[in-house]
């Protein structure tokens, strides 16, 4: 059975529609005038226990209304969702045992405390006996390296300290569901990799279910075998990482070293130019076109070296949101 599973989720919001101006505003008071937005629309998936996936999609696709509407945050317009097997706007107190939910720009910890003792506060919130969190709280951080920190306050910490204390926070009941909304925003490179670590090792040891988005491809790329992307609050793909080039971008990369530099705009005629740094060049071209198009390149300019790979897939991604209709 799915640990998560969303079935047909909707969500919209009367918004104002007011005229700019004093005219408009005005007016605004006068008679007001509102406009129904969409944010989510008949989005459905489904997440099996012990699952990682990426959840994708350019800002404002819904991503954040849909992991609020998985915790029972907001409720849905239409549709339904079960979440261990739970309905989560009803917000059981069983159910919030289940789950956490961390977003990289919001914090749960007390600002002047020390670490330790909002950690212990949270023990005490959620019924572990002192023992048992203790245990806990020197077991993740450990596996943190947070040790030394815990007798700062929240203040003195850096950005990668705090966001690695915030997910100590979180896990301290044990969910096993985690919704986790740019858990590594704003970090630097290495406190990126260690926060990756440590969500792969947690995953490991208890099999919890974990949802993802970020912006950062590294994020899903080191975690995720699985995505799903959104566009304009729709599903637009949900399936293997892997399968994202095969399934909706037919393209290879191609990267030319050349022996003079030539303009991007005679380059523009072999494929979708990429970059161009001089005599390194990187074309973007659908694999149905590739062996005509590597032929007209070798006969046509001085290649020095040519190599062909699967494009990045931040830039696979990208690509598919640009194009004009891309939602499903």
């Amino acid at each position: 059975m799915p640990i998560i599973d969303a079935q047909q989720l909707t969500k919209t919001y009367q918004v104002a529609d007011k005229a700019p101006g004093f005219l408009g505003t005005l007016r605004h008071f006068v008679q007001r005038r509102f406009r129904t937005v969409t944010a989510v629309r008949d989005l459905s998936f489904a997440i099996e226990p012990g699952e990682v996936v990426g959840f994708l999609g350019p800002n404002g696709a819904g991503k954040t209304t849909t992991l609020k509407m998985l915790t029972g945050l907001i409720c849905p317009s239409g549709g339904q969702a079960t979440v261990a097997g739970h309905r989560p706007f009803r917000r059981d107190a069983a159910f919030l045992r289940r789950i956490t939910m961390v977003m990289g720009q919001k914090q749960q910890l007390i600002w002047d405390l020390p670490t330790l003792d909002s950690l212990r506060i949270n023990g005490a919130v959620y019924d572990i006996p002192a023992a048992e969190c203790r245990r806990r709280i020197g077991d993740l951080a450990g596996m943190l390296g947070l040790e030394s920190q815990l007798s700062q306050p929240v203040r003195k910490l850096s950005l990668g300290e705090r966001m690695k204390a915030e997910l100590l926070a979180a896990l301290l009941h044990r969910p096993d569901v985690l919704f986790l909304d740019e858990p590594t925003l704003g970090l630097d490179v290495n406190a990126q990799a260690s926060v990756r670590e440590f969500l792969r090792e947690y995953n490991r040891l208890h099999q919890a279910t974990i949802l993802l988005t970020s912006h950062y491809m590294a994020d899903i790329t080191a975690l995720c075998r699985r995505v799903v992307i959104i566009h304009a609050g729709q599903l637009l793909y949900d399936g293997s990482l892997d399968g994202i080039v095969r399934r909706l971008a037919p393209y290879r990369e191609v990267r030319l070293d050349l022996a003079r530099p030539v303009p991007a705009e005679r380059l523009a005629a072999y494929g979708e130019v990429a970059s161009v740094e001089g005599h390194a060049v990187r074309l973007a071209v659908e694999r149905s076109q590739l062996t005509a198009v590597i032929a007209r390149l070798l006969g046509d300019l001085e290649v020095r070296d040519l190599t062909i790979n699967d494009p990045p897939i931040e830039e696979t991604i990208g690509r598919i949101f640009r194009q004009p209709g891309a939602a499903p």
